[in-house]
């Protein structure tokens, strides 16, 4: 785990409203993954500033039992150009700490989630990501970061 500073950024994308209240989040997040996916929503972004697909847990209601949004997208210049049925969404400049998991996912990533919320981090609840860069595409050994916000 390293300690990371990250310049405020932009998102397109698509997003829901969930909860880890009894599992309903690995349906929602499954769901919105399949929709994003689907409808090939990262290859019609305009303006993206790279290939990475991020997952940004924020909204959060509370800690990580209430209620959030997650969004699923792509990174970009700007909010200026958002395709229709998209939403767009800045981000500000902030500290995360960093974790690598490894192995298959989504296994390796739900773990390591486990782990941070059952860590003494002193967590900001205003935006976490998931960051899948471009070569993760092989769900045997996936370059996965996740950013928690503290």
């Amino acid at each position: 785990m390293n300690s990371i500073n990250m310049e405020a950024f932009n998102i397109v994308g698509i997003s829901t409203k969930t909860s880890n209240q009894n599992y309903q989040a690995a349906t929602d997040i499954q769901n919105l993954w399949d929709e994003f996916q689907n409808k090939k929503i990262a290859e019609s972004t305009p303006n993206k500033v790279d290939e990475n697909i991020y997952a940004i847990y924020t909204d959060y209601e509370g800690d990580h039992n209430q209620p959030y949004t997650i969004l699923i997208g792509s990174k970009v210049e700007s909010l200026n150009d958002i395709p229709k049925n998209l939403i767009g969404r800045k981000f500000k400049k902030a500290n995360y700490l960093k974790f690598s998991p490894e192995g298959k996912l989504p296994e390796a990533v739900i773990e390591q989630w486990v782990k941070i919320w059952n860590s003494d981090i002193k967590r900001a609840y205003t935006a976490d990501l998931e960051i899948y860069k471009k070569n993760s595409k092989d769900p045997e050994n996936p370059l996965v970061d996740i950013l928690i916000a503290i």
